[in-house]
């Protein structure tokens, strides 16, 4: 092994997971902290997905530790720490706190902080992020239930969850390539600044980072930085990588838990396109165990020959209503376990292929059904790739993160399984 990810999230995994095999590398994804005496599959990347983005920092620390520990014993040369493209934390971590533990354990100098994705419309310049041409202050990410970002300036947000001195390398280096890019991070660390936020507007951009960081223990990012790693090893991107996918027999669903703005469209999208739709509502008067046992009934009646959608998708009101009625984090847990119990019946029932939205979400329906690992398959969209369960049960399940894909992903994502 080469390259070792640690991700805060599920979907962040799979995301990472799909950049480096796009470049060329045999991935493997693991789910949960590998232990240290474990042996890990073979592969040239091996990407494990914690549920530690909004865990307590102490828990996030030393799941991360583990996990490092553990690739590194695998033969990890270098070590990604990835975090969401929108750097969504709070003003105490977990991004700043894990990032400083991986540092001391690894003895490293400096590390940079890139979560740009072009892709999917995050750049960085002079130090803010934006989604596409808004502030990520002003986006929707503003309100997010479990860390709303209410600043877009990441040397300040970093600098509140760290005593690391922060410094921007910002896009006038950047933009000189890989050269001046690895120059300034020498110099920004013979002064003591040791957390680097990189502006970041391009694939170029990316890239020329991923040169500048040969031979570097230790970065972190969003998936995007990724793109540049595996050509460090002599990858080259993999151009005959299949488009579609050998999937398991059996009835499609998806699990909608995100409350983002793109997931409630493409609820909508996937209502308006004629696909059975069924709402679980935390705000109901039927608890919502039985609420998810009705759903799984109402599923049992539905066509199995078209995808069915069981959501618990809403809009900002709603999702403050519902956080004042039952506590903020009670509410996401409970609408997390009422998604997971629906995924882990329709399984049973023989649901075999699934497409889960939202972090929180993925989390909780791949830990109901037990999975560990996952071989990754095509892209679906940026940043969202179908995979294959390892062992059982065997599925194809796609992990999309609450902001990623078009409007109509819940539509069109089932043509690339065959």
């Amino acid at each position: 092994m080469l390259i070792g990810v640690i991700a805060d999230d599920l979907t962040g995994a799979t995301d990472a997971a799909l950049m480096l095999q796009r470049e060329g590398m045999r991935v493997v994804q693991l789910v949960g902290e590998p232990s240290v005496d474990s042996a890990l599959p073979e592969a040239d990347a091996i990407v494990v997905a914690l549920k530690s983005r909004t865990a307590p920092a102490g828990e996030a620390i030393a799941q991360s530790l583990g996990s490092l520990r553990a690739l590194r014993a695998a033969g990890a040369e270098q070590i990604l720490f990835k975090y969401c493209s929108t750097f969504d934390s709070t003003d105490t971590g977990n991004i700043g706190p894990v990032a400083d533990a991986l540092m001391t354990e690894l003895g490293v100098r400096s590390a940079v902080f890139c979560p740009a994705f072009p892709a999917n419309g995050r750049s960085v310049y002079q130090g803010h992020l934006f989604l596409g041409d808004t502030l990520l202050s002003d986006s929707s990410m503003r309100d997010h239930p479990l860390t709303p970002m209410r600043d877009a300036n990441l040397v300040r947000v970093l600098g509140r969850q760290t005593q690391t001195p922060v410094q921007l390398i910002p896009y006038a280096v950047i933009d000189q390539g890989a050269e001046a890019i690895a120059a300034a991070i020498a110099e920004h660390e013979a002064a003591g600044r040791r957390m680097l936020v990189c502006d970041a507007v391009s694939e170029k951009h990316l890239r020329d980072l991923g040169r500048a960081l040969k031979g570097a223990s230790l970065l972190t990012g969003g998936s995007g930085i990724a793109m540049g790693l595996p050509a460090n090893f002599g990858f080259t991107p993999e151009r005959s990588a299949a488009r579609t996918m050998s999937a398991p027999s059996g009835a499609a669903l998806v699990v909608a838990g995100s409350c983002s703005a793109a997931t409630r469209r493409q609820v909508a999208s996937a209502i308006a396109a004629g696909l059975p739709a069924y709402r679980i509502d935390p705000l109901s008067s039927a608890p919502l165990a039985e609420q998810a046992a009705t759903a799984l009934g109402w599923l049992a009646s539905q066509d199995a020959a078209v995808p069915a959608v069981i959501y618990a998708t809403a809009d900002s009101e709603a999702v403050a209503q519902a956080k004042n009625a039952l506590g903020s984090e009670r509410a996401g847990a409970l609408v997390e376990d009422a998604l997971a119990a629906v995924a882990a019946g329709a399984v049973k029932a023989g649901i075999a292929r699934l497409l889960v939205a939202g972090g929180e979400t993925s989390g909780a329906v791949v830990g109901a059904l037990g999975i560990k690992s996952l071989e990754i398959g095509p892209e679906i969209a940026p940043g969202v790739p179908w995979t294959r369960s390892i062992g059982a049960p065997s599925l194809a399940l796609a992990l999309k993160s609450g902001n990623f894909g078009a409007d109509d992903i819940f539509v069109r994502a089932w043509d690339l399984l065959t």
